[in-house]
């Protein structure tokens, strides 16, 4: 169905649809309807070709369309259109939990698939508690997360997130719940390209105060993503993770490390886990798993945790856990073909040598108008500018939307701009994404 654009038919045509994470009255009243893409672009109901600068949603990591990934998905429904996850299971399903699990370090070896990132983490949560209930040790219920973190939109994932909005609206959520500060303080650390060398031990001090206080046999897990992505692309200090995974695993408490944004090559490497060479006891994966094409997400597990429920169980089900619709055949055949093109096409490599340019790009932008901190990691970057008095979000919302007018696609977290390349996207691209974002700047008052 074409969009009817006229003033008077418009709205009805868009009513029925209560969209995700939207301003549904202003986008119903100038919607952006995107109806094709292909490779780098998206391109509107209204003939625009728009550079897509945010990989989709954080997922279209090879770009939009690619021929693989599409005759993947064709073959697998022409052949096998649904699998029960239940007692059953499918090749392509086993085949890839193998390709990913190769690609994370020592013995994350286990993948368990669901369908989002919000599934990913709930199921990590639901995990660790039961994990260490099956060995003994049902004290330990508490969770922590992080102050501005984001781990999906399910109750347990809302409830360990740090992001307000995301969670005031939804009463007490899950109970023995605390959250650690955000590791960046814009006046030590604005406009610092990468990782900032500034000393993280009072955040490792405060979480050992915050285990002191309830005492670590009560703490299953502390989960954080390894840049806030959703809150804004936020980097932590040099030597963060490496030194939360020693006062974690000090204190027997599992790590839980989101990766929903931050897996497959968005830092130029398989996943963040590698690239700080750190190794979790979870990882929680979704998005760029097959480049967004079919809904999975997965949560991949140390092998102590999977020994853990198999060794405690002599028979039955050993998880009382599961989706419809995990593994799915169709998410899986097109999870295949995009680790086979991250391989065949030296993506990751690719895109750890355009991170240099990247950077340098984006932090060209410090001295444009109302921006006041620019961050970025990898293909990631984060620039904030200023708000306006008693008007929250709305200067960022404008950049965006001038952006936009410009032919590129960011998104805009209240005043919090964020830019996520295409994996395979060259200077001649990254320099159209930071011009468009340039004349955004300079043409919002």
């Amino acid at each position: 169905m074409t969009l009817d654009n006229s003033p008077e038919r418009r709205n009805d045509w868009l009513q029925s649809y209560w969209m995700p994470f939207t301003p549904n009255k202003a986008f119903k009243a100038a919607p952006r309807i995107y109806e094709r893409a292909e490779g780098h672009y998206y391109y509107t109901s209204e003939g625009t070709k728009v550079l897509d600068a945010f990989s989709g949603l954080w997922c279209c990591n090879l770009g939009h369309r690619h021929p693989k990934i599409v005759e993947a998905i064709k073959a697998q429904a022409d052949e096998l259109d649904y699998a029960n996850a239940f007692n059953f299971g499918h090749p392509k399903v086993f085949e890839l939990a193998n390709v990913v699990a190769d690609q994370f370090p020592g013995d994350l070896n286990h993948v368990f698939f669901v369908n989002s990132g919000s599934e990913a983490a709930d199921t990590a949560l639901k995990m660790a508690i039961a994990y260490h209930r099956l060995r003994g040790e049902g004290t330990r219920t508490r969770l922590i997360g992080r102050v501005n973190g984001y781990h999906g939109v399910g109750f347990g994932g809302i409830s360990v997130g740090g992001m307000v909005n995301n969670r005031k609206f939804f009463g007490s959520l899950l109970p023995g719940v605390d959250h650690m500060s955000f590791p960046y303080d814009p006046a030590t650390q604005a406009f610092t390209p990468g990782e900032a060398e500034v000393d993280v031990e009072p955040y490792m001090r405060e979480l050992e105060a915050m285990i002191a206080l309830h005492d670590a046999s009560t703490i299953a897990a502390v989960i954080v993503e390894p840049f806030a992505g959703s809150g804004g692309v936020f980097v932590p200090p040099k030597n963060y993770l490496k030194r939360l995974r020693e006062v974690t695993k000090k204190h027997g408490i599992l790590l839980i490390v989101d990766e929903v944004i931050s897996g497959f090559g968005r830092m130029g490497s398989p996943n963040a886990a590698t690239y700080f060479g750190v190794e979790p006891d979870i990882v929680t994966v979704a998005k760029a798993i097959n480049n967004g094409a079919v809904p999975m997400g997965a949560a991949i597990v140390g092998k102590h945790i999977y020994d853990g429920f198999m060794d405690a169980s002599a028979a039955g089900v050993e998880f009382f856990h599961g989706y419809t619709y995990s593994g799915h055949p169709l998410a899986a055949a097109a999870g295949l073909a995009a680790q086979e093109v991250f391989r065949e096409e030296g993506v990751y490599a690719h895109a750890a040598e355009m991170s240099d340019y990247f950077e340098q790009a984006v932090h060209s932008l410090k001295d444009e108008p109302h921006v006041v901190d620019i961050r970025n990691i990898g293909l990631a970057a984060g620039v904030t500018v200023s708000g306006r008095e008693g008007a929250p979000g709305a200067r960022g919302n404008d950049v965006f939307l001038k952006t936009y007018e410009k032919g590129v696609a960011v998104r805009a977290n209240g005043e919090h701009l964020a830019i996520a390349p295409i994996l395979t996207s060259g200077k001649a691209e990254i320099d159209m994404m930071i011009d468009a974002v340039r004349a955004g700047l300079r043409a919002t008052a």
